[in-house]
This record gives structure tokens, sequence and C-alpha cells, in this order.
């Protein structure tokens, strides 16, 4: 006899083994129960969330000679009968392969005949969204008043696609994603009855992965029993399988992180990379970890929100401990941005080298989460009285780790004595000094730098070529500006215009006034 597949061999048959969809259980019974069975319904939910599995024991319940308590008793002749596949009062129909006109005019044709045994013909149309606009329209006349003996279950998994006409003339019942700990009991019980021994934390790893899908979680259990038949399917075993990372492995990346190592995190990399891991799940575990580490930051008592164990939990608050949750929230960012990229992409491996590139080295951003990213490794340095110097000639395989080069070159820079009240107003305005300007002035102030010039006048740096040229060589430009500075200072302003090759060379010139008064702010 032919193997059958777990979520095969165990999809429920009566509504006492649906689990996690009780809200639409109960009410399908009290349905049966008090003869108030509606005409039309719409089962809206994620992938293996029990939609057609319901439709079908529903479609028995109506039509079974001996309900018990709303459920189908599995022991008439139409019971077994509809669970054969052999009645012809279930009607079951693809929506994927038979989405024209001409399939739906079919079904309209043979409502008009009355079942030959049971009270109901139940049509059950499966992903119903993929119908076309005709069929809705040749569906939507017998679908809003069909014979008595007729009940239409549409099911689909995405119902925004389906006509506000279609929504309207059917009971909608929304199924939701299982728990956790509703699929890990559940499987529980499957590899008692099966006789396989199988350790909770694999079985809670794979309740995780199917992301509140039953069928996924028994067709990842299939898989992990077949590779390691006739052995205890352990948590590490299933890792393998599934070519998931532990999560100790994330704990090592983050330290990496924190400490700038980019040979460190490229390395771990290329590790997961040898073992056969899955780089597209590998993105998606260590963004949740992530979100798991913010969690914890910013919130107490979080344990009955984050599903890992007490030793995890543990060492998440330690790892927690050593970083702000606005730096956090920018590796989040980081790596969601990735997630939407690594799906469709032909080199994953780079892209996510780029993004970890990103998470150390938070000088090639411009945000003020990288800035306050790039200020918290400097003082970490200076609190553990590390020597910054240039990195200029290091070697390939040197682990120190130094201060970016953008950061040692302002060091060295004098700073100014003091920065008079009025530029410190400018600075602190000037997002809305841009804002009062028209185009182009308006984008090459954007992409200008602040700093001080001759006898504390403001100075604005500017790129050469069109910026340069706007405001040193076209008249008027340089005058309107300071006009337009002058009404926000409440006196009147001269500014500097100068002209720069490239962002390196404002850096190891310059003294940038916006970064100095915001820190200045920050500090009070």
């Amino acid at each position: 006899m032919s193997y059958t597949a777990l979520y095969r061999k165990f999809r429920p048959d009566c509504f006492e083994d649906v689990k996690g969809q009780e809200h639409i259980v109960t009410t399908l019974k009290n349905q049966i129960k008090s003869e108030r069975v509606g005409h039309a319904y719409l089962f809206c939910g994620t992938r293996g969330t029990g939609k057609t599995t319901v439709a079908k024991i529903f479609a028995r319940a109506v039509n079974c000679e001996h309900p018990v308590d709303g459920s189908p008793c599995r022991e008439c002749a139409l019971c077994k009968a509809i669970a054969a596949g052999v009645s012809m009062n279930v009607i079951e129909i693809d929506a994927a392969s038979n989405n024209g006109v001409d399939n739906i005019r079919e079904i309209v044709d043979e409502v008009s005949y009355s079942p030959t045994e049971g009270k109901y013909k139940v049509y059950i149309i499966d992903e119903v969204h993929m119908l076309s606009i005709g069929a809705f329209n040749a569906l939507l006349k017998t679908l809003e008043e069909p014979p008595s003996y007729v009940i239409f279950i549409l099911a689909t998994t995405e119902s925004h696609k389906i006509p506000i006409t279609i929504l309207s003339r059917c009971q909608r019942y929304d199924f939701r994603r299982v728990a956790i700990d509703t699929i890990t009991d559940r499987l529980r019980e499957l590899m008692t009855i099966e006789q396989i021994t199988v350790e909770d934390k694999a079985l809670r790893y794979i309740a995780k992965t199917a992301d509140g899908s039953f069928r996924d979680a028994l067709s990842l259990l299939d898989q992990c029993i077949a590779f390691h038949f006739g052995q205890e399917l352990t948590y590490d075993k299933v890792l393998d399988v599934l070519g998931a990372v532990d999560t100790g492995v994330f704990g090592r990346l983050f330290g990496d992180v924190l400490d700038q190592n980019v040979l460190g995190c490229i390395a771990l990399l290329e590790e997961i990379v040898m073992q056969g891991r899955e780089l597209t799940q590998f993105v998606t575990d260590f963004t949740w970890y992530l979100r798991n580490l913010l969690l914890v930051r910013t919130s107490d008592a979080i344990e009955e929100i984050i599903d890992v164990s007490s030793e995890n939990l543990l060492r998440l608050k330690e790892e927690a401990q050593k970083v702000q949750p606005e730096a956090i929230m920018r590796y989040i960012r980081i790596f969601s941005e990735l997630s939407g990229q690594i799906k469709y992409a032909s080199q994953k491996r780079i892209l996510i080298e780029i993004a970890l590139i990103k998470l150390c080295r938070p000088s090639m951003e411009a945000d003020s989460a990288s800035l306050s990213e790039r200020v918290r490794v400097i003082e970490d340095k200076l609190e553990k009285g590390v020597q910054t110097a240039p990195v200029f000639g290091e070697e390939a395989g040197n682990a120190q780790r130094r201060i970016p080069e953008t950061a040692v070159s302002k060091e060295r820079m004098p700073l100014p004595k003091a920065i008079p009240e009025d530029i410190k107003r400018i600075v602190e305005r000037w997002h809305t000094i841009i804002g009062d300007t028209s185009m182009p002035m308006k984008q090459y102030l954007k992409e200008a730098r602040l700093s001080l010039g001759g006898d504390n006048r403001l100075m604005i740096v500017v790129t050469d070529g069109l910026a340069s040229d706007y405001f040193l060589k076209q008249e008027g430009h340089k005058e309107l500006l300071e006009q337009i500075i002058s009404g926000h200072a409440g006196k009147e302003v001269e500014v500097t215009i100068q002209s720069i090759q490239g962002e390196q060379s404002f850096e190891q010139n310059y003294v940038d006034l916006s970064q100095i008064i915001h820190m200045e702010i920050e500090m009070e």
C-alpha cells in the first residue's frame, strides 16, 4: 500500500478534531443544530488553516442522517460516500484552473437539479479569487437566490480580490493563523499515534517555521522524519533538514556587529553557507532575533510574548543591554529591506554581506540612527582607552578594530572655541530654511554641509560643479539666500560659500556644525 502524507492521513473528519478555529466551528455547529444553515459562505485565511477541511466537514454534517451535536456521525452511508469523494451531493471546484465564464455557467445549469440523496447539494469553490470578472458576474444571481437545497462555500487566501457584490451575499468567516502552542500540542499527539520519538524543542521549532499553518507543519515534520527515518528526531536534526541556523549563531553575529568586526561577520556567513543553510531563511530568522532583542530592551515581563526557552531569554536580556533601542531599530530596518530584495535575487550572499557591512559601518549612512551608533562606538572606544589611528596600511588579517577614518579625522580637526548663538539658531532651523527656498536652490542646499568660516561667519560648503556655479558664478543667488537666512535669524547675516571636490575632502578639512550642535542638544 502506498504511503499517505501526514497532512492527508490526519486531516480532521469532524468538527471536534479542528484545532485553532473554535470561533468558526462553534458557529457552524450551532447553525446545523438549530437548522439555520445559510446558502452562501466565504472562508478566508492563509494557507493550511483548515478552510477546505471545514468546508468538507460542513458538507457532510448538513447531509448526515444522524448528526451528533452538529458534527457528522461518520457512520451513515452519506457520510462515508462524501468522505470517499464519490457523492454527487458535494462538488469541489478549483477556481485556479476553472475560472472562466463557461465553467460557472455549467454550475448555474446544474443547480436546477435537486440532490438524488440527502438534503443539500454543496458547491465548494477553492481559490475563488482566481475567477474572472465575467465568471463572478455569471455566479452573482445564483449566489444571491439559489434553490433551497444548494449551499455555496467559497474559499480564498486573498479576500481583497473578490468583488464587493460577492462579499455582500456571503457569510464571511476569517480563519486565524494557528498558535504555535496549538500546533505543537497537535504534532505531539500525532507522533504518539505514529510511535515516533521527537524532541519537544524540535516540534516547537517546526510549529514556529510553519507560520500558523497546520498543513505546512505536518509537511515539514514528514520531511524531517523521512530524512532521519528510524531515529529519534532531535532539534539539531530538524535544523539540518530545514537548512535553519541555531539561535546561538545569531548571538555570535550580533556580538561581531557591535564590535564592528566585518571580518568576523563575513567569516560567520561563510560558515553558514558551507553548512548548506538556506540564506533567505537566515535573513528572516535574524530579523526575528533582532525583533526579540528590541522587545526585551524596551519592555518588561516579556516572557509571554517572546517564544523562546528560559535559557535563550536570559541570553537575550544580556545581549539587549549592550545596545540602545535606536540601534536595534536601525538593524531591523536594514534587514527588513534586505528581506524584500533577497527573495528574487541571484546573488543572495553578496546582498547579505552588504547588509552586514552596513550594520558594522554606520558611517556609510547619514540618518540619525546611524549617527547615534557612530557616537556609541566612539564612546565605547574612549571608555576602553583604545588608541585611535588612521586605518591606512592595515593588514588584511588584523583583528584589531579601530574607529572609522571619518571619526578620526574629526578628532584631529580643531573645534571652534565658541559657536555664535545666531549661527546655532540658523543650524537648528536649517531644514525650515531649506523649505522656504525653491528649486534648484532647495536641492543644492539639501546636499550642502554647514561649517564656520573666517570671522565666525556661517560657511555653506557645496559640491564643485553645478551647485558651486549656481551660488558663486551666477549673480543674485547668494544674496537671495542671505536674505532668507536673515529673515529667520532676525538680523543681517553674511554667509561664505565654499566648494569642495567630495565628501572625504569635507570630513578632513571642515568641522560639521550640524553634528556638533546636534550632540550638544542631546547632552542637554
